[in-house]
């Protein structure tokens, strides 16, 4: 046999072998996997700042807005703390000026984030506790739950099934919490099925309750900047009260240099200078 003729033949044999391997992968694909690498694994930089809208809306379609000028800063668990942030209201004029400063642990820590509000007409800041993770992020549908990161061991995951949605493919995960009271009875996401672990987002998310009724869902848009993944838009409605929020980033800046100063209590009290 000539040489051409084997190397035609080990090539096909490559492709093969690669086919097969690609074919295992997808085979062995777990919920673990998607939301380790397409949750978890984000990147949203190593600090940030950019604004925030949040627009909460009732069931009789009453809107109240409120603009901040967020700064974000990853610790990577550096004294046990995850990360760091701080918001300064921008709007409505009369809260203008009123600082928010939240410290959120690592996964799996016992203490809760610690948390501080200043309010410029007592020129005070007070610690705000957080009792329940279940309480209320910025008076929107999200809770504290929500926007904290949970162990992957926390929950059990599980791939449901590969769905269609408005002409794009999703992988689609259960995840089970282990504790004895959760907050949620379990959480279905949507996983955005790309070429590209790099590209791989959460797309919507379905929050339930203990006894198995649907409480709310949650849809995500994303805008990538440079390479990282910030939110574009995020639209939480509730099922049970008919009550909606909206988050919207614009104006995002990645890796500005953010230092541990920036988040304490002088500067909510002084702002950004």
């Amino acid at each position: 046999m000539s040489n051409g003729v084997m190397g035609g033949v080990r090539a096909v044999a490559s492709v093969v072998g690669v086919l097969a391997s690609m074919t295992l992968a997808a085979e062995e694909l777990t919920g673990a996997d998607l939301v380790q690498r397409c949750d978890l694994d984000t990147f949203a930089g190593h600090d940030n700042r950019s604004v925030l809208t949040v627009l909460l809306r009732d069931a009789s379609g009453n809107e109240k807005k409120n603009v901040y000028k967020r700064y974000w800063k990853d610790l990577d668990g550096k004294g046990g703390i995850d990360d760091k942030m701080i918001l300064f209201t921008e709007f409505p004029p009369d809260a203008s000026g009123t600082g928010f400063m939240r410290w959120g642990y690592v996964a799996g820590a016992d203490n809760n984030a610690e948390q501080w509000l200043y309010l410029p007409s007592l020129k005070s800041i007070r610690r705000v506790s957080v009792r329940d993770p279940g309480d209320s992020f910025l008076g929107s549908e999200l809770t504290y739950q929500d926007i904290s990161p949970r162990l992957l061991t926390q929950d059990t995951h599980t791939l449901l099934r590969t769905e269609q949605r408005n002409g794009a493919e999703y992988y689609v995960v259960e995840s089970l919490p282990k504790e004895t009271r959760p907050l949620y009875g379990k959480v279905v996401a949507w996983y955005a099925k790309v070429s590209q672990w790099a590209d791989c987002r959460k797309a919507r998310v379905e929050f339930y309750e203990p006894n198995g009724s649907l409480l709310k869902t949650q849809v995500l848009k994303w805008q990538q900047v440079g390479k990282a993944w910030l939110w574009d838009e995020v639209v939480v409605n509730n099922a049970k009260t008919g009550h909606s929020s909206v988050f919207r980033v614009t104006s995002p800046e990645i890796d500005v240099g953010l230092s541990d100063a920036l988040f304490s209590e002088r500067t909510l009290q002084r702002g950004i200078r």
